[in-house]
């Protein structure tokens, strides 16, 4: 009786030793998601909408508006809401001054929601979002409950060892222990090699179910990974543009869009004479968005809208809208060489080659990302005619990024309210065919984003100035 219950005891306080190593020698999980940058063209202000991050429910959701140079004061109202209950409201008031403006709000629990902003004068934008919840994955129950049977059986088999009169009666829960320490081994090594879920909300058609425990619901997604493309209708009304986006095969709204860099929608305009206008309309319902165009000219102008649909990747639609205004021509962009953009000096150079290579050389070292990017760069060429009908025509539309400099041990990409980059913002680009190009390069500084145009001349022989 001495030696047997010693040695169960021995066992049993192992068994809890390796239980107690192997918590921490696992962290599969869901993850506690990321912030949520959207850019929205609401009314007269072009605003960067930043929903941080939420780790449990419930907690508190920090809503970040930054506002950028020339956006108007004025009250933003604020409010999100879960299968169609909104829970929580609160206004944000804008200042005259550029920058970064906090609201507070409430969720209760994990899953798909929205927050709707809306200043009152126009259509209000809806923009979806997923709430993580804390997912346990199975091998990982496997692995705790079988720990923890095996501790119950062993402690059991302790029992019976020292009261049983025979004491192979013990053999019994011990057996037990057995076959519950293996099926935690297992559990443990399977969950080296076993693929993660289908992530909701970017793989799955994100539910409430789905996303508090995606391993049961993954064989249930409306998902379809060879989705058709979508068919662009753009509508001129007063104040502004209509997008309606339909499925290329039934010709309902779609309602599957993705945040992609930073915006459900990227939105190119090109006037009949070249001014280029990048925005990024409100979500008003499913498959219908909206976004102001202050005095256009009149004449027909280039419509592109980029876009990523669930399971179907990047696409490029484009299309045309002639609108009646009264604003004046832009007039002709120069090609390389100095040049003051909005109080910004800037060089700048393109230098010939296959593939070209594009610089805006800043006489600053202070630009702020800008759609988690660095720079933009929008070709559209050859060139035949007025720009906007040209462009629209066009074999060759590009749209080009510059990127943000990686920092080692930084996960989330920086925002706007980083000023630490330049001078230079390059980009790297191959000229298909001869002729000329009008390109735009973007840049962000001081809460102003800067747009150089230019025209570049590619000649027979190869790209170049």
């Amino acid at each position: 009786m001495g030696t047997k219950p010693k040695f169960a005891l021995l066992v049993l306080l192992a068994v809890l030793g390796i239980a107690a190593g192997g918590g921490t020698a696992h962290a599969d999980g869901a993850p506690s998601g990321s912030d949520v940058q959207v850019a929205q063209t609401l009314g007269a202000r072009e605003l960067t909408v930043i929903i941080r991050r939420v780790d449990v429910t419930p907690s508190p959701l920090r809503v970040d508006v930054v506002t950028h140079q020339g956006s108007p004061p004025g009250t933003l109202h604020l409010a999100i809401a879960a299968d169609g209950v909104t829970s929580a409201r609160t206004d944000v008031v804008l200042g005259a001054q550029p920058g970064v403006y906090a609201g507070n709000l409430q969720v209760d629990k994990p899953g798909p929601w929205e927050l709707r902003l809306s200043d009152g004068t126009g259509p209000a934008a809806t923009i979806p979002f997923i709430v993580p919840a804390r997912v346990v994955p199975p091998w990982e129950k496997a692995t705790y409950g079988g720990f923890v049977a095996a501790g119950v059986f062993l402690l059991l088999a302790l029992i019976v060892g020292v009261r049983a009169k025979r004491t192979a009666y013990a053999l019994v829960p011990a057996g037990g222990a057995v076959a519950a320490i293996a099926v935690a081994v297992t559990g443990a090594l399977l969950s080296a090699s076993t693929p993660p879920p289908p992530a909701p909300g970017s793989q799955l058609d994100p539910t409430y179910d789905n996303v508090t425990d995606p391993y049961a619901n993954a064989q249930l997604s409306t998902v379809d990974y060879s989705r058709p493309p979508v068919n662009l209708a753009a509508h001129a009304e007063p104040g502004g543009l209509k997008l309606t986006l339909t499925d290329g095969a039934t010709g309902r709204p779609v309602d599957d869009l993705l945040i992609h860099d930073n915006a459900l929608v990227h939105l190119v305009l090109i006037s009949p004479s070249g001014r280029m206008s990048h925005l990024h309309p409100v979500r008003v319902g499913p498959g219908d968005y909206r976004v102001r165009v202050a005095d256009p000219e009149a004449g027909t102008y280039a419509v592109a809208a980029e876009l990523v649909r669930r399971g179907g990747g990047v696409q490029l639609v484009r299309s045309t809208v002639d609108f009646a205004g009264t604003a004046a021509p832009a007039p002709e962009p120069p090609g390389a060489g100095p040049r003051t953009v909005d109080g910004t000096a800037v060089d700048l150079t393109v230098t010939p080659g296959t593939p070209t290579t594009i610089t805006a050389r800043f006489k600053t070292q202070d630009l702020q990302p800008w759609l988690g990017m660095l720079g933009h760069l929008i070709v559209a060429g050859p060139i035949t005619g007025p720009v906007g009908e040209s462009a629209a025509k066009a074999p060759t539309w590009a749209h080009v990024h510059a990127m943000i400099p990686p920092v080692a041990g930084q996960l989330d990409r920086p925002d706007e309210t980083v000023a630490a980059y330049g001078p230079d913002v390059s980009f790297t680009y191959t000229f298909a065919a001869p002729g000329r190009y009008r390109i735009w390069l973007q840049a962000e500084r001081g809460y102003r984003v800067l747009t150089i145009p230019a025209v570049v001349d590619v000649p027979t022989t190869g790209a170049g100035r």
